[in-house]
């Protein structure tokens, strides 16, 4: 099996720690070393190939820990997804995939889809018949009777529908059970956003089945009490969190944001792409109060792991950069926000001893980008190469600028 030798200016290992003059050498989809450019020119075979970046920073892979492959982010996806076949949707979520690969994500978490079809394009990257991230799949999300995605085929009643769900999605290959815990904006015509669709009883039910096969569980939680509630059934991870009231003002609840932190629980915001055109829309004071709660998180401690809600109308896949500069305009230190797309993200994920760092052993999940990103964020704009399972992809962006 041939090396292959990346140098570069400055190598990103993780969690901060860097090498300047550094290499990372690798062997079909592992990495063999990583560091200073001497100690891993060192364990190179003679003659491999050698990929040569003096002014960019080679690092791990991102990751975008929510989006939805099966969604267009269109202004209508639901109409969307409805009215195309599976070989249309597929077909249009290979190029969604695509598209995450050219803007250096190399691992994604997709949060709810139709007929698994997630699965089946995972299955698809991971063979190498598609360029695409790794995609952990959740399949059909759990929700109420006609509640939110209700039309993506996983509407549940009472504990034993919802154990028997938990069991389908893992017959068709779920990594991941997704639990609707409230409303959302996308379904007209379902609970409001802010409104609980399952019991603290139910959603343990869904824990303990989801748990018992071996899978994680991930919970959309928008209103303060489906906050509470998911969190006492012992889920996994919390998405969006957005601590909604029933008059559209946020309460962050200090007790339970206390509980958050103490069970450890990481929280994926799935924060809009385009989050400065409705800052913009809402003016300074309405956005200041509604970033409240994010701000008094990443303050507390919070473990926020990166997600864009991709597909939702005007998330576009591949704004994983912009998503990231909202935590700056937070004042989370640079190095933390990156951590959140590669090293917490992965360990939220449950994959923190595979992806997410540069070290020896770790899957070669790479990406060069110009510049460097714990200077300014928006190097992260700038991917010159992905490599997924050692797979390398030059970018869109990237062939034309060399055009």
């Amino acid at each position: 099996m041939s090396q292959i030798l990346i140098t570069a200016g400055r190598i990103l290992l993780g969690s901060g720690t860097h090498a300047e003059d550094g290499a990372v050498l690798i062997e079909g989809d592992t990495i063999v070393a990583a560091g200073a450019r001497k100690e891993v020119l060192a364990k190179a075979e003679p003659g491999c190939q050698t990929l040569e970046y003096p002014a960019a920073t080679v690092m791990p892979g991102l990751i975008d820990c929510h989006v939805h492959l099966a969604f267009d982010a269109g202004p209508d996806p639901v109409t969307t997804v409805t009215e195309s076949d599976d070989a249309a949707l597929l077909l249009g979520m290979a190029g969604r995939a695509r598209q995450m690969l050219d803007a250096g994500i190399t691992t994604t978490r997709d949060l709810g889809d139709r007929g698994a079809l997630a699965a089946r394009l995972r299955d698809a990257i991971a063979d190498g018949t598609l360029p695409g991230p790794r995609i952990l799949a959740a399949t059909a999300p759990l929700t109420a009777r006609k509640g939110h995605c209700f039309f993506l085929g996983g509407e549940v009643e009472g504990e034993t529908e919802i154990r028997a769900q938990v069991r389908r999605n893992a017959e068709k290959g779920a990594d991941v059970i997704k639990v609707m815990a409230t409303g959302g904006g996308l379904t007209r015509g379902g609970p409001a956003i802010w409104q609980s669709q399952f019991t603290t009883e139910e959603l343990a039910a869904a824990v303990d089945e989801a748990h018992r096969l071996g899978l994680p569980v991930a919970a959309h939680a928008h209103g303060v009490q489906g906050i509470a509630d998911v969190i006492a059934a012992g889920v996994d991870t919390i998405e969006h969190c957005s601590w909604m009231t029933e008059d559209g003002s946020s309460d962050l609840r200090e007790d339970l944001l206390a509980q958050i932190i103490a069970k450890e629980i990481p929280v994926c915001p799935a924060n809009h792409p385009n989050w400065r055109a409705f800052a913009d829309r809402v003016g300074p004071d309405k956005a200041a109060e509604l970033f409240a709660p994010m701000r008094r998180m990443a303050e507390r401690g919070v473990r926020l792991v990166a997600g864009t809600d991709a597909g939702v109308p005007r998330a576009f896949f591949g704004g994983l950069a912009s998503s990231l500069e909202f935590f700056e305009y937070l004042q989370v230190p640079r190095e933390r926000i990156i951590d959140m797309a590669t090293s917490d993200a992965a360990a939220a994920l449950r994959l923190g001893s595979q992806v997410g760092c540069l070290a020896e052993g770790y899957r070669a999940d790479i990406i060069v980008v110009d510049g460097d990103p714990l200077a300014d964020l928006g190097a992260l704009r700038a991917v010159r190469l992905t490599i997924a399972a050692g797979r390398l992809h030059v970018p869109e962006q990237a062939v034309l600028r060399m055009a």
